[in-house]
């Protein structure tokens, strides 16, 4: 209509300068857009000739440069903003306005108002940003079409890729620039082969633009750079090979909207090759062969399918749905992929494609995607060979590596058994050796120091780190390393120190020493380098002498051909020494010595006996000399006190032992001269002091396994260090003021009595509590004034000696040790001399009693407790241990002190990993100690309550740490079926604290948390290690800590085997037990009468049956009979399947054992329907298993009579499943009765045999039958045999494994193996299970029924079920004049109550359009927009819209048309509002719609595409709670249409 009145107005205006003129002052928004409709229509219908034309250019020239520009100075974007927040709407329509008029008045002016505008535009471009800026840009994008100055249009084009590389602030200019300027540009074609460089090629200056505003200009240039028309002289984006480059780091963004853009350019190009059928090939990337895109019209179609599958996996990875069906997953779809792209040996498509897809599942948020994809793709390099690139190796460096760090990762799969190597480890082993296999030989190097630094330069965890060592070392061997590598490795050693999962860390040490050796080229690194890192490795927990990987180094070793360093660090020359030995002695077998002199070996170890020998002569041998020598004596002697072969058999210590035999004598000698005179006066010197008291028991472990000719000489050394110690000690003090010299002698000498003390205590063999200084040191100890402190001394004379030597030990920690030594000497009196020191009677103080004496040592004991440091207590819980027994009675509120105090440091220790072991275990040698335990239990006082409340705070400390409970269990069941001589002194029989404290018992036996997935991952990790056994030294090395929480149970389980029912006091603790496990099942099933699968109170379930039916055997038919009416009443509760197996094999053994409690099953079936409905299953199955149960019974027909009767009445009944068991008991009872011959029966054999023969002869293929033959196959009714199928592997694995209970409820028998602290009798016979029984699949009996077409599914090779998100871009030619098509339809419908357009063109769907058709009628929207008119024909089209199309303006526009109906409607004065979640999109509740709104609405699967969003004015998204990320788009646009309308209404009653 508006077309038509400024037709007609020009028309009868005889002058158009005087119109335009008149309507031009003054300018409202009405005004300028009745301007620009008469600025189009002049242009659209030619100018008059002559002097009228010359006018009317005058009079465009003066709009333009007078009224246009000052406006669009103004501020558009201004205009815009306040527009969203609900004002200045008159200010953004004026603007619109004047930018489609001054379009119009360059179409009219030509080149010279072009030229001017665009000066002006760089002028104020080259000024400053701003609104300014923004004016610019629609000054340029009015002006390029008709630039024809080469150098203008340069400086243009400069300007606009200056817009699009500007960072920060620059981001609405540069879309402004893409959206407008660069579509113009582009209309230019000289300046779009510069716009081109300049995006591609860094044309312009200052480089290409990054990816994301690279794509944002290439989308905005589509139609320029791929046109739909005949190739024509412009640049055509798909044979250059930047373009495909930016597409792919698109592709692979973090912002999904730099995704979209990347995915449309790629469809839009694939389209035109598709349509075209074109022949074309782009040129090679650089020194790359192949090319990154080509096309074939002779391949057309299976390009096209190819690529069509290929953008529907990067769609689909936008979803990142965790739930997404398996048939639609990108690695299903990548298989595919392959078929097309591998053809033959060689790659038809460039396999960089194939990356991106990698890259975007490497970094999927979905998990179970990531390792879904980093599997395929190891797999895909390995079977396929991916060719080698330098683009290749960084992928792998770089993303690859990057997703591997993820320790969830490396999970087992569902069907893998536990100790299994996870599938990420296998295939990371396969995939690197052969990677690097395949590398030409001067890569390889590069490659794998890039791999190892990566492997440093983040923080990995044990998991990770520990699987990609292992990796490297089943590299075959290239010695390709050098200093670089082995540092690099050195580090990442370092890298593994950092978990406390000790095996794992030893494991990942033992193969990066795998990795060195088999990697490095020795002739690049220097022999300290080697050494260097080998002292990175800790003995105790990778290389010990006595493992494999230590006769690997050797041999290594015995290979080259090289000196040992000078002398170097103790641990490292001690080290160095004896692989140099090892390396001495294989020569020596292989080139067939029987008589090895061991020449090198001696050469070593001379200068070093030499400095010894003179120890104790000379005394003028400089201190770091003797330092030094000492600690490489110690390192030497500490390598025999670990746990080798048969020091007799290992020639290589025996000979260093002999020779270090020599310089004892002097040695001793120089440690007692410096441990008793004045020679250690400095802290300094306690560092030393701890060198010498290190050296003792090694020198006497040396003489006891060499020569016990030397052991005099050590019994004198022992008498005089005791003596002067204990003189030293009487010493006082005569000055106030004590000096730091006096104190240190203190310290050395209470330090030596302990050491004395620890000596004693550990060799026994030696027989030195004869010698008469001991005597002394009992008297001295008994009557020591506990927890003496040592008083610091002055700051002058204590400063002045700090600065002497360096030493870590504050005076604090000098204290605390001088606190603790004197412990250390009370433990080992009070534990080799009980009687403490009642003879001597020489004061009052030695006149007290021994409870007396006992009482103080114990309040000491508290002193103590308070003033140490946690880390130094262990001492004192010992004699705690020995002092609380003996004061339980007399004392016993301060022994409940002791137990509170000892419990409140164990719970601050808890987060302390290096300390809480010991700690804990003294703790529990303490309070569990048999003798406490039984004085408490007989009082039963307050002391015994106070232990089973830390009982179980123990066991809820075992739910966060786990191991503390194990360490528990483990001392009581040994200490009260195993005792030790003083235990069975102290108590008749330990095991009466068993049934005093059955609680423990009782809880051990259910005992276990729902690991977290983390906890279940370390635990299988564990698992592969161990599995490994010796292959893996960290194995040998590395003790076993059983803090697995199945070791709980392990322990219980297999303290319960070692009772005899025979033993009364044995018998009365099971019974006990019993009843209180059935009574946790009672209350477990009240707490929740419903509980879901492998929910806590399954597993409780499960393992309170598991443990009854180990205690079953062992009770007595008189027990039984009081208690199996408990398990009847269990077996009616709502049980999940393996709770029900179990107690059902209960019933079945208690029955078969017992037939006369056969009355109490029968009575079971005797119950109302309505209690049996949930267990009537359960006493059936009992009865498929009758002929189980009358097995010892002699008169089978009365019971097989009964039980026939009972069944028969449950094959009736309404419930299918009861029906089924009923039948399955049916056919077993029948059986025995036929074989039986019970002639009672015979009437009733038709109606019975027909009955089952019909079941086994059903027709069809139905679930009847299916179910029928499922239950029978069944591994309770097939295969499970209840009495030669009880076993612990059945019960604790096969049976749960069958049941399809979780995996962390499996305990296999390995783990009963290892667990020796409480061993199995030696009789035992119920340990394995069945063959037939083991071998079974939980699968097995429930996969019969799968259709028998799965062939016919396999071989489709379409997917029907997947919904394929491309949008096709069609062809296809504008509408003549939209703007009439709409006013027509309006005209006609005479309806229109708002300005809202709905513009529906990008929805596909019959069923959303009809929706959003209905939705837009009702709130009176202006017009619909849909892509065809078709869709009103469609049958669920009108379904949704119940004929809403009949009153709502409908109009036809492509979208391929949507550009330019969008330009028109801007210049119209609508704001495009889009619903699309981007960075600086509105929230529904905060924007203020204007009046005049085109509402856009993406496409039901992508969205709104990129080409279109730098089109938007403004994005709207609507704010979500929940985790759904979209929701539909009829529902997003009826929110909109509603929330618009509802602002229009508050906005007109305002106005009323």
């Amino acid at each position: 209509m508006e077309v038509v009145l400024a037709d007609a107005l020009l028309s009868r205006c005889g002058d158009p300068c005087a119109l335009l003129r008149a309507v031009c002052a003054p300018l409202s928004a009405e005004r300028a857009e009745a301007l620009r409709l008469l600025l189009q229509r002049l242009a659209a219908g030619g100018t008059p000739p002559g002097e009228a034309e010359e006018a009317l250019r005058r009079v465009a020239w003066e709009v333009a440069l007078e009224r246009c520009r000052p406006l669009l100075r103004g501020g558009e974007a201004a205009a815009a903003a306040a527009a969203a927040g609900g004002g200045c709407g008159e200010r953004l329509r004026l603007a619109r306005a004047a930018r489609g008029a001054l379009r119009h008045c360059v179409q009219l002016c030509g080149a010279p108002l072009a030229a001017r505008l665009a000066r002006d535009a760089l002028a104020e471009l080259a000024a400053g940003g701003g609104a300014g800026a923004e004016a610019a840009v629609e000054a340029l994008a009015a002006a390029a079409p008709r630039l024809e100055e080469p150098a203008l249009v340069a400086r243009c084009v400069a300007a606009a890729l200056a817009l699009v590389r500007e960072e920060g602030e620059g981001e609405a200019a540069a879309a402004l620039a893409a959206g407008r300027l660069l579509p113009a540009l582009g209309g230019n074609a000289a300046a779009l082969r510069r716009v081109w460089e300049g995006l591609l090629g860094g044309g312009g200056g200052g480089g290409p633009p990054r990816a994301g505003r690279a794509l944002l200009a290439l989308s905005a240039l589509a139609d320029a750079v791929l046109p739909r028309g005949p190739p024509g002289s412009g640049p055509d984006a798909r044979l250059c090979p930047r373009f495909w480059r930016l597409v792919q780091e698109g592709l692979t963004e973090r912002d999904g909207l730099c995704r979209k853009r990347a995915r449309y350019l790629l469809k839009r190009a694939l389209d035109l090759s598709g349509g075209q059928r074109a022949e074309l090939r782009c040129p090679a990337d650089g020194g790359d062969e192949s090319s990154l895109f080509w096309w074939s019209a002779e391949k057309n179609e299976k390009l096209l399918q190819f690529w069509e599958t290929y953008i529907l996996i990067m769609e689909t990875l936008e979803g990142n749905q965790v739930g997404a069906p398996e048939e639609s997953t990108p690695a299903v779809f990548c298989v595919s992929l392959e078929e097309f792209a591998f053809v033959t040996g060689c790659w038809l498509f460039h396999p960089s494609w194939h990356m991106c897809i990698y890259k975007r599942m490497f970094e999927s948020e979905n998990k179970t995607l990531t390792k879904e994809g980093i599997l395929h793709f190891l797999e895909l390099y390995e079977t396929k060979h991916l060719p080698n690139s330098l683009g290749f190796l960084e992928f792998v460096i770089g993303p690859l590596m990057d997703a591997l760090s993820e320790s969830s990762l490396y999970s087992r799969t569902p069907g893998q058994l536990m100790g299994a190597c996870p599938p990420l480890g296998m295939r990371l082993q396969k995939f690197l050796a052969t990677y690097i296999m395949l590398l030409p030989q001067e890569e390889k190097g590069s490659f794998l120091l890039k791999f190892i630094q990566k492997m440093t330069s983040r923080h990995w965890c044990a998991v990770p780190i520990l699987f990609l060592s292992m990796a490297l070392a089943y590299i075959p061997v290239c010695k390709v390393l050098g200093t670089e590598g082995l540092h690099a490795l050195r580090d990442v050693l370092q890298c593994t120190m950092i978990t406390h999962q000790i095996l794992l860390r030893g494991a990942a040490q033992c193969y990066l020493l795998q990795t060195a050796m088999r990697l490095t080229d020795v002739e690049k690194v220097s022999l300290p380098e080697v050494s260097s890192f080998l002292l990175s490795l800790r003995p105790e927990e990778s290389l010990r002498r006595d493992t494999m990987l230590w006769m690997e180094v050797r041999t290594e070793a015995a290979g080259e051909n090289c000196l040992m360093p000078d002398w170097f660090e103790a641990k490292l020359v001690a080290t160095m020494i004896l692989l140099a030995a090892d390396v001495e002695q294989m020569r020596n077998k292989h080139s067939g010595k029987s008589n090895i002199e061991w020449i090198e070996l001696e050469t070593f170890l001379n200068p070093l006996l030499d400095v010894l020998m003179k120890l104790g002569s000379n005394a003028y041998i400089p201190t770091l000399k003797t330092d030094k020598s000492l600690q490489l004596l110690l390192k030497l002697l500490q390598t025999r006190s670990l746990k080798c072969s048969n020091t007799q058999d290992d020639g290589v210590l025996f000979f260093i032992w002999k020779s270090l035999m020599m310089p004892v004598e002097s040695i001793l000698e120089f440690v007692l001269r410096r441990l008793t005179t004045n020679e250690l006066s400095t802290v300094g010197d306690l560092d030393r002091c701890d060198l010498y008291l290190d050296l003792i028991p090694e020198i006497v472990n040396l003489c006891l396994q060499v020569s016990w000719k030397k052991v005099p000489s050590v019994k004198n050394f022992i008498l005089s260090l005791t003596n002067a110690s204990i003189r030293n000690l009487q010493e006082r003090n005569s000055e106030e003021e004590p000096k730091l010299k006096e104190q240190i002698k203190k310290v050395a000498s209470m330090a030596s009595l302990t050491a004395v003390c620890e000596i004693m205590h550990r060799k026994p063999e030696a027989h030195l509590e004869s010698l008469p200084s001991v005597d002394a040191l009992k008297r001295f100890i008994s009557f020591f004034q506990f927890n003496e402190v040592l008083k610091k001394p002055s700051y002058i004379e204590e400063k002045s000696s700090l600065c002497e030597e360096t030493t870590s030990q504050g005076w604090g920690k000098i204290v605390a040790r001088y606190v603790r030594d004197q412990w250390i000497c009370l433990r080992f009196i009070l534990n080799s001399f009980p009687t403490l020191a009642q003879e001597y009677e020489e004061t009052s103080e030695m006149s007290l009693s021994t409870d007396e004496r006992s009482r103080k040592f114990l309040q000491s004991a508290l002193e103590a407790l308070t003033i140490l440091p946690s880390d130094q207590v262990l001492p004192v819980f010992d004699c705690m241990k020995v002092l609380v027994p003996k004061l339980l009675d007399s004392s016993e509120s301060l022994c409940i002190e002791a137990f509170d105090l000892a419990w409140k440091i164990i719970s601050s220790l808890s987060n302390t990993q290096l300390i809480f072991w010991s700690n804990l275990k003294a703790f529990v040698r303490f309070i569990f100690d048999t003798e406490v335990l039984a004085v408490a239990a007989s009082a039963k006082g307050q002391a015994y309550a106070k232990i089973k409340e830390i009982i179980f705070k123990l066991i809820d400390m075992s739910a966060t740490k786990t191991g503390v409970f194990n360490v528990v269990l483990s001392h009581c069941c040994r200490s009260w079926m195993f005792p030790t001589i003083d235990e069975r002194s102290a108590l008749a029989n330990a095991f009466l604290n068993a049934g005093n404290y059955c609680e423990l018992i009782t809880e051990a036996c259910v005992f276990g948390t729902v690991f977290r997935r983390d906890q279940r991952l370390i635990q299988d990790v564990h698992a592969f290690i161990e599995n490994l056994g010796e292959k893996c030294a960290a194995n040998v090395v590395t003790e076993s800590t059983n803090r697995d929480d199945h070791y709980v149970r392990v322990c219980a389980i297999k303290f319960l085997c070692l009772l005899d029912g025979s033993n009364i006091l044995h018998k009365t603790f099971m019974e006990d037990i019993f009843i209180k496990l059935l009574d946790k099942d009672k209350l477990v099933s009240r707490s929740r009468t419903r509980y879901y699968a492998n929910s806590l109170q399954h597993r409780i379930k499960n393992r309170v049956w598991q443990t009854l039916l180990v205690l079953l055997p062992k009770l007595d038919q008189n027990f039984l009979c009081g208690t199996i009416d408990k398990v009847f009443q269990a077996g009616f509760g709502n049980n999940q399947a393996s709770v029900k197996y179990f107690i059902e094999w209960i019933v079945i053994l208690s029955l078969h054992k017992y037939p006369q409690f056969l009355n109490k099953l029968w009575d079971c079936f005797c119950y109302d329907e309505e209690k049996l409905k949930t267990s009537i299953c359960t006493f059936l199955s009992v009865l498929s298993h009758f002929d189980i149960i009358l097995q010892n019974t002699s008169e089978k027909k009365p019971a097989l009579k009964k039980a026939l009767i009972v069944v028969l009445q449950w094959c009736f009944n309404h419930n299918f499943s009861v029906r089924l068991y009923a039948l399955v008991a049916l056919k077993k009872i029948w059986g025995m009765c036929r074989l039986l011959h019970v002639e009672e029966f015979e009437a009733l054999t038709p109606v019975i045999e027909s009955s089952l023969q019909q079941v086994e002869n059903m027709h069809g293929t139905g679930n009847a039958r299916r179910n029928w033959q499922r239950i029978q196959d069944h591994f309770f009714f097939a295969t499970f045999h209840p009495l030669e199928d009880y076993s612990l592997e059945t019960i604790f694995y096969t049976l749960p494994r069958l049941s399809e209970l979780a995996e962390d409820e499996w305990i296999s028998l390995s783990k009963f193996d290892r667990f020796t602290d409480v061993p199995l009798p030696p009789a035992f016979q119920w340990y394995h299970s069945r063959t037939e029984l083991r071998d079974l699949k939980p699968s097995d009996w429930s996969q019969q029924d799968m259709g028998s077409n799965s062939a016919e599914a396999d071989s489709q090779t379409e997917w029907t079920d997947v919904q394929k998100k491309i949008i096709p871009w069609k062809n296809s030619t504008p509408s003549l004049d939209l703007e009439m098509v709409f006013q027509d339809r309006a005209a006609k419908l005479g309806k229109s109550n708002s300005r809202l357009i709905v513009v529906a063109s990008l929805i596909d769907k019959p069923t959303n359009l009809g929706g959003l058709c209905r939705t837009s009628e009702i709130f009176g929207a202006s017009a619909l927009v849909v892509s065809s008119l078709h869709y009103i024909q469609d049958k669920q089209f009108q379904h949704l819209s119940v004929s809403a199309e009949q009153w709502l303006p409908l109009v036809e526009v492509k979208p391929s048309q949507l550009v330019d109906y969008l330009q028109q409607k801007k210049m119209e004065g609508y704001t495009i509002i889009g619903v699309e979640q981007t960075a600086k999109s509105f929230d529904l509740t905060e924007y203020c719609f204007p009046e005049k709104s085109l509402l856009l609405l993406g496409n039901e699967h992508e969205g709104i595409p990129a080409n279109l969003i730098h089109h938007l004015d403004v994005c709207v998204e609507i704010p979500q709670q929940g985790i759904i990320r979209s929701l539909n788009v009829h529902v997003s646009g009826a929110l909109l249409i509603w929330e618009y309308t509802r602002q229009q209404v508050i906005k007109q009653k305002q106005q009323k």
